[in-house]
This record gives structure tokens, sequence and C-alpha cells, in this order.
């Protein structure tokens, strides 16, 4: 099956800059397209220093779609956002005082790639941080943590401190990659990792550099045998019905065992709300996705915390899908409820299911 690979390399314009990070896309693009993807043909899609996060998310939902292996490529810098300090991929329009409006939230990578099948999915990661956000990535145990790309999908690559002041790093990480994959071998992914960073720490000690300093990002992915794994392969079959079964009963056992508002039942309750999607069903789907973020609001979570935007976000675009009238009308006012505590980050979305309900009303 054909791959598909995404390079992005994105940085702010101006004085904000910390990285070069577009330098490292001839490098990679000279890499032959099977050779960066690990398959026999490839699709490669390219995009250096983006202005809109919309238009980013727009390019990863049509490759996390893709049904082959996917590759991600990611070159750039983290910043913090004020308001929930959250991290983000800063992008050509970035500011300190922009980032919530100009950066991609780095979540929305996780919720993308969230239900595509185990182990179909890697990210190499080449990213620097501002001061902030590397204090703020110290005070995790577990980078990965931090960065959270979902539980399903390999990462490796690594996160460098801030350069020195009025300097602009290299992605040297990135460009040790590419160099070593234009020999046209692709080595497995761990070996590729150690070698990437062995070049890259000898480049920092010829240069006298710390070594070292980088926080290192490995994870290698699912285990064997892992559920999600199975309800995308029944997906991909067109058994819609056994994998909602099957998430339903993971679902019922993780709130037997933590509770119906734990962590754990809800991550079942998004899958199965995401494959009613799948299947079709988006009045399942929306029913779902508002039962999250109700449950997620119950627990205390913080109407702007990213899961109870998600989810509330996910439901919106669900009910737009509805095309019976008095299911519609029905999830309409509960969403026009919750729209009214969760405005989310796009204007005019409570304004939106308002007008659409008015219209419902004058129909039969």
């Amino acid at each position: 099956m054909p791959g598909t690979v995404l390079l992005l390399a994105a940085s702010p314009v101006g004085r904000g800059c910390l990285v070069d990070a577009a330098s490292v896309l001839p490098v990679l693009a000279a890499v032959p397209p099977a050779v960066l993807s690990g398959t026999d043909t490839a699709n490669v899609v390219e995009l250096a220093d983006p202005l809109e996060p919309q238009a980013v998310l727009t390019r990863l939902r049509a490759a996390a779609a893709a049904p082959g292996p996917l590759t991600v490529y990611v070159v750039g810098q983290l910043q913090l956002d004020r308001r929930q300090r959250l991290p983000h991929l800063a992008l050509a329009r970035t500011t300190p005082a922009t980032v919530r409006y100009t950066a991609l939230p780095w979540h929305w990578i996780r919720e993308e790639l969230r239900l595509r099948p185990s182990g179909a999915t890697t990210l190499l990661l080449d990213l620097h941080a501002d001061h902030e956000t590397w204090q703020w990535l110290g005070a995790n145990a577990n980078p990965l943590n931090a960065l959270d790309c979902g539980r399903n999908n390999a990462v490796y690559g690594r996160v460098a401190p801030p350069p020195a002041r009025r300097t602009l790093a290299a992605p040297s990480y990135m460009r040790a990659l590419a160099t070593i994959l234009r020999s046209g071998h692709r080595p497995p992914l761990d070996a590729l990792h150690q070698q990437a960073l062995a070049r890259t720490a000898a480049e920092a000690a010829g240069g006298g550099a710390a070594v070292g300093a980088d926080l290192v990002l490995t994870g290698p992915g699912p285990a064997a045998g892992d559920p999600h794994a199975v309800i995308a392969a029944a997906v991909q079959a067109g058994r819609h019905p056994d994998a909602d079964a099957l998430a339903a009963r993971h679902e019922g056992a993780a709130a037997h065992a933590y509770g119906p508002a734990s962590e754990e039942a809800l991550h079942w309750t998004e899958v199965r709300a995401d494959l009613a999607m799948f299947a079709g069903d988006p009045v399942r789907s929306c029913r779902a996705w508002l039962t999250v973020a109700e449950a997620r609001l119950g627990a205390g979570q913080p109407p702007q915390s990213p899961a109870v935007e998600a989810a509330v976000d996910r439901a919106h675009h669900q009910w737009g899908r509805v095309r019976d009238t008095v299911p519609a009308r029905e999830l309409g006012a509960a969403l026009a409820a919750l729209r009214g505590r969760v405005p989310g980050s796009r204007e005019g979305a409570l304004d939106h299911v308002r007008r659409e309900l008015s219209r419902l009303q004058t129909q039969g």
C-alpha cells in the first residue's frame, strides 16, 4: 500500500524566529519518497513556513485519512499560549502575544491521528523551544507526555533548548536524518534515530556547543495486540458494528473499574463517537461527543480545556451532518446550551447553532 509523507517546517518571521526550519526541506526533498516513507511508493506533501493553523490542519487531516503508512516530519519551534499554557508549533505569523490564534496547537496533531491504525504512523520531530516552553518541558517528568502524539503512533526526535540570543539555530537532527536517508537506505527507525542523534552530537561538539542538552523523544509505539489496532482493522474492513461492539466492551470495563467519568472510560466513549462518524451515523456521533463534553465539565474540567473544546467542536461538526429534522432539533438544543458554556476558539460558533436552530423550527 502506498505511503504518505508530510513534511512540515515552520517558524515565525522576524525577531521571534529561533530556528531556520525551512532550510532542511531541500535536503529532505532530495530523498526519494519511498525512502522517506519506508514503503515501495509514497506521496509527499510539503508545507514550508505556512501562515495559517487551519491550512496546516487541513493538510494534516487529509494525510491522516490516507489508508497506508503515514510518516510526519516536523521541524520548528514550540511556544506556549499565554492563556492555557499549552504547547503550540509556531507558524510564520506567530508572536508571543498571538500564539493561541496564529500557531498550531500541538493537541490538534494528536486529535487528527488518534484513530489511525496502530503502528501505521510515525512522527520524526526536530523542535526548538523558547525559554518559557523549555522551562515548562523541564517541569514534566516525561517530554513525550507533554508532547502527546497519540498512543498508536511511534515518535522519535529531539527538543533543543533556545539558542543563544541573536543566534538562529539549525535543524541539525533533521538534517542528519535526511543525510542518512539520502544514501537510499532506510534503517529501522530506532537505528535511524540513534544514528541521527550521534551525528547531531558530533556536530554540536565540533561547533563548541553543549552536548547532551536536548530532550530526546523516543516512543516506539504500541505493543502488539493493542485493541485499537483490532478496531481500526474492523473499520477498514467495513465491519462497523463489530468495531463499535469491541469499543463498547472496553468502555463498559473501564467505567466499571474506574468510573464512567474517568479518563479511561471517556477515552472509549470518544473512540465510539469517532466510530459512529466512520459508520456514517452523525446522530450517534454527535450525541456521544455531547456526552463526553458534559462528563468532562461535570468532572470539573474548565470550559477552555483542549479536551472539552475538542469534544464540543466535534459534536458541532457532526450535528452539521444530521439531515433528519427531529434529531437535529433535539441535538441542536443541547449543543446550543453547551456552546453557551464552551464557545471555543472559533468566533461565531454559538450564533451559528442558533441560526440553524431557527431555520429548523420553520421546517415541518
